[in-house]
């Protein structure tokens, strides 16, 4: 019961949270872009970081009502994917240096959401 509770709670911020990014970003982009440099153009762009950081406070939180099967189950999937990261982030860099194009420093945050998606599901079917 307590489990079905927090996932549920967990998953509500969640959500949450990434809707507030996604918002914030949209009017980064969509007011941020053309305003004049400076300061406020510089505060509207990061705006979407707000998101990003209420993202990292509601998975904090949600380490601390788990209990430790479930807390040390997570960090290991989380290493794994950075781990996976690191290795297809490092390969693209030299793939980059024989010509394939450059991408933007947010690929490396998708590669690791997806590579932590990827890794928990993979290790889920593998413990049946």
């Amino acid at each position: 019961m307590h489990e079905k509770r927090v996932g549920k709670a967990y998953l509500r911020e969640l959500v949450s949270s990434i809707a507030l990014y996604m918002v914030l970003l949209v009017a980064a982009i969509r007011w941020g872009r053309p305003m004049e440099e400076g300061a406020l153009r510089t505060l509207v762009l990061l705006s979407p970081m707000i998101g990003f950081f209420a993202a990292l406070w509601v998975i904090a939180r949600h380490f601390g009502r788990i209990d430790e099967y479930q807390r040390m189950r997570m960090l290991e999937n989380v290493a794994l994917a950075a781990a996976l990261t690191a290795g297809l982030t490092f390969s693209y860099g030299f793939l980059e240096t024989a010509g394939y194009p450059r991408l933007s420093m947010f690929t490396v945050w998708c590669v690791l959401c997806g590579s932590v998606g990827v890794v928990g599901i993979l290790r889920k079917l593998l413990d049946r």
